[in-house]
């Protein structure tokens, strides 16, 4: 498939694939943040002493994930 792919179009798909992965990488810590920042009452995370940083972690542990995945597939 990509061996008819000229060079300009080649560096397009390269450029477009190394947005995606960013868009990802920094879609999963505001996706948890939106959902912390609602502040809904019911939330047991809320009143749990490590409710805030398990959330931190979370978004860490899954942007590290989604980085290596990424650099492992050759997108960033």
């Amino acid at each position: 498939m990509e061996r008819g792919i000229i060079p300009g179009q080649r560096r397009q798909v390269d450029n477009f694939k190394k947005i995606s992965s960013w868009a990802a990488i920094l879609f999963a810590p505001t996706l948890v943040g939106t959902i912390y920042g609602m502040n809904f009452r019911e939330m047991p995370e809320l009143h749990w002493v490590w409710g805030y940083p398990f959330a931190i972690i979370l978004m860490a542990i899954v942007c590290t994930s989604l980085y290596f995945i990424f650099k492992r597939k050759d997108w960033l």
